[in-house]
């Protein structure tokens, strides 16, 4: 707001200082509707709003996009945005957890001792498991409508992803992998910025502070209209 921008965060319905009953992130649509349209009405003169979410407040944004095609919204911030599935959980602790400790010499040290229980083996079983029967991203309803509303989005992206986050790993993993993102993440006008220490919420200040000056810079990128809002999904 300091730098010119009107900017409205609120608490979806269920939440927060918000009454009514909770519901899904799939399902808030409306909500971001509503948060839209209170903005314009008490800043007449905006035109273009941006939407900003972090985890499920990125998804829900995407599949707002997907669902609405609002012609009002110029530009989505997407951090570390939630994709999650059985699949895809199972495949970010095998990828970044489990073969990294396979690799390690003191976890065959510590097996050779016994110090490594028959717990840690079940849970390595389960997600070899649930990598090899889950299906695949594409096929799950709010990971495809959200691939599918990013790729069709006309507006100005912005993707903030932490290096200490699983959610983020879960991402990249299946971006890389699913067909159903190909068209994403060749998207014309997509900006991507990585934090390499930062976790998922982007605890501390320093992380909090690049996160402002990214989304800041952003903001004042975008091309120019009769004015500038953000209207954040949290």
């Amino acid at each position: 707001a300091r730098e010119g921008f009107a900017v409205l965060r609120f608490d979806v319905r269920g939440m927060g200082d918000s009454a009514g009953s909770p519901r899904d992130f799939e399902a808030i649509g409306p909500d971001i509707d509503a948060a839209i349209a209170a903005l314009m009405q008490h800043v007449p003169a905006l035109r273009r709003v941006a939407l900003w979410g972090l985890c499920d407040g990125a998804s829900a944004v995407l599949l707002h996009a997907d669902a609405a095609r609002d012609p009002r919204v110029c530009g989505l911030a997407l951090l570390n945005p939630w994709v999650r599935s059985p699949e895809t959980l199972a495949r970010v602790h095998l990828r970044h957890y489990y073969w990294r400790r396979l690799v390690q010499p003191a976890f065959w040290a510590k097996l050779l001792r016994g110090g490594v229980g028959q717990a840690a083996w079940r849970d390595l079983l389960a997600n070899l498991r649930a990598r090899r029967a889950a299906p695949p991203v594409a096929q799950l309803p709010f990971q495809h409508r959200m691939a599918r509303g990013w790729a069709a989005f006309e507006g100005e992206l912005l993707l903030v992803l932490s290096g200490n986050d699983f959610t983020a790993r879960e991402f990249i993993d299946a971006t890389r992998s699913e067909p159903a993102w190909a068209p994403a993440l060749q998207h014309a006008r997509l900006q991507r910025q990585d934090l390499p220490e930062a976790d998922h919420t982007f605890t501390a200040p320093t992380w909090r502070q690049r996160v402002d000056q990214i989304t800041l810079a952003w903001l004042k990128a975008l091309p120019a209209a009769p004015a500038g809002a953000s209207a954040e999904v949290s």
